[in-house]
């Protein structure tokens, strides 16, 4: 999952070295972390905060086969 956010925030920022995906895991649920520069944080988010809910989407899409509860924040 961690590498999944990762490459899609790397394609929609405009500085993708300096972002960076921590991840807490716990007994059914996994926290994606998701810093970014601070100039690129309203890419990341989009209007009305649409492509963070679309990220959010692809990685619930994706976590389906795990049994456990992908929650992303944006930091």
């Amino acid at each position: 999952m961690k590498e999944l956010v990762e490459t899609i925030a790397k394609a929609l920022v405009d500085s993708p070295d300096e972002v960076v995906v921590t991840e807490k895991e716990t007994d059914k649920t996994i926290v994606l972390e998701l810093k970014v520069a601070t100039d690129d944080v309203g890419k990341i988010i989009g209007k009305q905060g649409k492509i963070a809910k679309a990220i959010r989407s692809v990685v619930k899409a994706a976590s389906s086969k795990c049994d456990k509860k992908v929650i992303v924040d944006i930091i």
